[in-house]
């Protein structure tokens, strides 16, 4: 039995109570969906900035009816603190998810994505350190690698960063680590690396790579590859990520705690695979899409290739991903036909 099984069942047999801000998004849902199905009470906070009620709606019919009456819905803001005392009140662990991503969004409004990255993660930590919660995870990111050229990327080398949303993320950590020097408060940091999976939202011009591409595909529209297509990425499959976050939670190992970790599978996988990739999952699903991809110029802010060394992790979370790129495809792929 793995580490994280044998999490899953002390939580069954001893059920704590969460806090998932961001709840109603595509990462915070999972993890609302996962918490509920092994009986644990979940306090959500969000704004429906990027969340959507149909997520919580999916939610509750995938669990049972004794299971979603564990679960308080409070749609706030975590740049109101008042907001985070409020959800962060007789808590044990806190699953901070809440943000505004995208490199392009920060690029063309910096000042909404300093206010809820920055200091709605400042209310964050101020409220659940007056709370005295038992830990505090918090999405950081692997756009804080920026312009550093090793591959793999490994935690404590990173570069300049390459847009506004990554100076947040970085900041994010920084605060974290004052925190746990200052007051003793220490939080642990996920790195995701292109986390995709259901309920990513395949909309809006923000929308990531894989439901953009899939819903394209679907309608049979054009797919859109920015650059010549040899971009890499080091996609995560959403079961992935749900498993670092309540290990991170759960943790007894002090020395795993005021860390930051990289969450991903530690392979790398070119924008053109992934094109046919998904070409083949949709084909397998009924779907035949006959188009080749259209390119154009590559976009501001992206880093060209990421890789991520999860050697900390494993050793520290003993964490172990259970799904590569392809087989999360397959478990997707499913979900996206029968929503997009």
């Amino acid at each position: 039995m793995s580490q994280y099984q044998t999490v899953c069942e002390q939580l069954k047999q001893n059920p704590k109570t969460w806090l998932v801000t961001g709840v109603a998004g595509f990462i915070g849902s999972n993890l609302l969906e996962t918490l509920l199905k092994l009986d644990q009470t979940v306090v959500g906070l969000d704004n429906f900035a990027t969340g959507h009620q149909h997520n919580l709606d999916e939610v509750q019919n995938l669990v049972s009816a004794e299971q979603w009456a564990n679960f308080k819905f409070y749609e706030g803001d975590i740049r109101n603190l008042e907001d985070c005392h409020k959800v962060c009140a007789n808590v044990d662990y806190v699953l901070h998810q809440a943000a505004l991503g995208s490199v392009p969004r920060s690029i063309a409004d910096p000042i909404t994505t300093n206010e809820t990255n920055i200091s709605g993660f400042l209310n964050m930590l101020i409220a659940a350190r007056d709370a005295k919660v038992a830990s505090f995870t918090y999405a950081a990111s692997s756009s804080t690698y920026g312009d550093h050229p090793a591959l793999p990327k490994v935690e404590e080398n990173i570069g300049n960063p390459l847009s506004p949303y990554a100076v947040t993320k970085y900041v994010n950590e920084l605060y974290a680590d004052v925190f746990a020097k200052t007051y003793g408060f220490k939080a642990i940091g996920l790195r995701y690396f292109n986390v995709f999976g259901k309920r990513q939202d395949p909309n809006g011009a923000y929308a990531a790579v894989i439901p953009k591409w899939t819903a394209a595909m679907i309608s049979g529209d054009d797919v859109f590859i920015n650059g010549d297509g040899e971009t890499s990425r080091d996609f995560c499959f959403i079961d992935n990520t749900v498993q670092a976050n309540i290990l991170a939670a759960t943790t007894q190992n002090e020395e795993a705690k005021n860390q930051v970790y990289n969450v991903a599978v530690g392979d790398r996988t070119t924008l053109n695979d992934l094109f046919n990739a998904l070409k083949a999952a949709l084909n397998e699903n009924g779907v035949i899409y006959t188009k080749e991809p259209v390119y154009r110029d590559f976009r501001a802010g992206d880093v060209r290739h990421s890789q991520a060394s999860i050697e900390k992790v494993t050793k520290l979370l003993a964490y172990v991903p259970e799904y590569k790129i392809h087989e999360g495809i397959q478990k997707a792929m499913t979900w996206y036909v029968s929503f997009c």
